[in-house]
């Protein structure tokens, strides 16, 4: 079989670039919903019990059949995410902290900048060019009677990433938190679909845009600073759909235990947050419409998580309280609450892979 022609990647420029950025977006969507309609792919839909419901609230475990524009806004969903978590008080945890947020226009990073200000700390919310969901991000951190400034960018540009933490330390004075959560996914069902473009949006704005904003963070941050990155189970187990994004996971999974031992000396806490399927624009904006029903109900507790649900683990990461956890033990526990993706014997596996490792090498 021979390989499908595929177009050249086409140059990343200079600037902020957020508006080219965007379309490029659109363009490597075109070309995917493009192969989608031309294969017809169809299945029959899983037969389900009922999602595990174990909250304060009943939480969604189907949702409407929807497909959106990259870069996605959380604004045109029909089913609006759920990140503000009424019964969560806050107790000063990052009382008086600066914290910027990239991709925090929505999702899991709006929820983790509103639970952010409710613990004390002012926001800086780092975006592509989603301004009315950047805009109602904004608002809600104020609402929690902490500052806020917002920073439209494309994080694949270095030169962004330094002017945005420039313009953080400008409004705040410093910055105690970086949390790296943009993320480009869009997904492919066979690696002939994945051109040079597509392939090279999500490595620019995965894995480099979270190595450009640590970089240029680090100079500013001091003892008891704290970076977290947002990881994926894809990046622990795979998605033969998401190939290209798996692998760039994976990556900012293995960056973050290097550069945690990097920092280390210099009191600068690094650990991740490795979530499986959450309600965010994320999804729609890459799946297609019938397969957005159901999104999230092939886990075992059969539904998606809402950003809320997952941003209580970032303000654990930031927060002074967690100034003993190193990745190590965070991710081993997390392959644990992860292995809800996958089969029961991964933890296992990989603790008796370690262990083999380790006796191979002494």
């Amino acid at each position: 079989m021979s390989a499908r022609k595929l177009a050249p990647a086409k140059p990343h420029r200079g600037g902020n670039g957020h508006d080219a950025a965007a379309r490029q977006g659109e363009h490597i969507q075109a070309q995917i919903d493009a192969q989608d309609r031309k294969k017809n792919r169809k299945s029959a839909p899983k037969k389900k019990a009922g999602a595990m419901q174990a909250g304060t609230r009943v939480y969604p475990d189907t949702f409407p059949s929807q497909h959106l524009k990259k870069p996605g806004l959380e604004s045109d969903l029909k089913l609006a995410p759920m990140y503000q978590a009424p019964g969560y008080t806050g107790s000063g945890k990052l009382k008086d902290m600066a914290a910027i947020v990239t991709g925090g226009d929505c999702g899991i990073g709006r929820a983790v900048a509103v639970l952010y200000a409710r613990e004390g700390a002012d926001v800086a919310i780092v975006y592509l060019n989603e301004h009315k969901d950047a805009e109602e991000t904004r608002r809600a951190v104020e609402a929690e009677g902490r500052r806020s400034i917002l920073i439209p960018g494309d994080v694949a540009d270095p030169s962004f990433c330094a002017g945005a933490i420039a313009k953080t330390v400008a409004a705040f004075g410093k910055v105690d938190i970086l949390v790296n959560n943009a993320a480009f996914q869009e997904h492919a069902g066979d690696i002939l679909d994945i051109s040079d473009e597509h392939f090279d949006r999500t490595l620019k704005t995965n894995p480099f845009g979270y190595f450009y904003m640590a970089r240029a963070v680090v100079p500013h941050m001091r003892p008891g600073s704290a970076i977290v990155m947002t990881g994926s189970v894809t990046g622990f187990l795979g998605s033969g759909q998401l190939i290209d994004y798996a692998m760039t996971k994976g990556g900012i999974h293995a960056f973050t235990r290097s550069l945690a031992s990097n920092l280390v000396d210099r009191g600068i806490r690094v650990n991740a947050i490795a979530p499986g399927p959450v309600w965010t624009p994320l999804n729609p904006a890459d799946r297609p419409a019938d397969k957005v029903k159901n999104f999230g109900a092939d886990t075992p507790m059969k539904r998606a998580a809402q950003p809320k649900e997952i941003a209580l683990a970032f303000v654990f990461m930031a927060a002074r309280a967690a100034r003993a956890t190193s990745p190590e033990k965070f991710c081993r526990s997390l392959a644990a609450t992860a292995a809800a993706e996958a089969p029961r014997h991964w933890e296992s596996k990989r603790r008796n892979d370690h262990d083999a490792t380790r006796a191979h090498l002494t």
